[in-house]
């Protein structure tokens, strides 16, 4: 089986500036594509695993999303970070589907779709939702880079970049 960070893409990838749907709008977070790729050369995959209500509540289109996210694997893929799957959720809150975190229903997908080990695996994110859509999926591993308040044992780190020490420290 495999190994895999899920990332969330606002507040872990980018810095969150509020439904993020342009491509001058989308900034990386400093160290996080270094990071990736670090990740990438430890032997994970790489799986974006992102909520997109802004497509539901109609603050931006489907194809808004499929052009901003266009843009943001190939700019990766310059610094040569691949990312295997960009899973999203376009629903606003109020629909109620299984795949908005903190729902599993995309984890779980990713899951099975690559063959990937929950245990060995790592969820980096920076909402509580993050946290509860891995744990439901059965990844425990946590990378948590948000302000909000937490209840799971969770490590906690300013970026990616600080925290990818933790994910390393382990792997022979």
């Amino acid at each position: 089986m495999k190994r895999a960070i899920f990332l969330d893409r606002d507040g872990v990838i980018n810095i969150d500036k509020g439904y993020v749907s342009k491509i001058e709008d989308f900034k990386f977070i400093d160290g996080v594509i270094k990071s990736l790729k670090k990740l990438q050369d430890a032997g994970f995959l790489l799986i974006i695993i992102t909520n997109q209500s802004g497509i539901g509540r109609g603050y931006y289109s489907l194809e808004d999303f499929e052009k901003l996210t266009n843009w943001m694997l190939e700019e990766l893929k310059k610094s040569g970070v691949f990312i295997e799957k960009v899973y999203f959720c376009p629903h606003s809150p109020d629909e109620n589907c299984e795949c908005r975190k903190p729902s599993s229903g995309m984890i779980k997908e990713a899951l099975k779709e690559f063959n990937i080990d929950p245990k060995n695996s790592w969820m980096v994110g920076d909402k509580q939702s993050d946290i509860l859509a891995a744990f439901g999926a059965g990844v425990l591993n946590f990378i948590y880079v948000g302000d909000e308040k937490v209840t799971q044992n969770v490590h906690f780190f300013s970026s990616l970049k600080d925290g990818l020490s933790e994910i390393l420290k382990d792997l022979k």
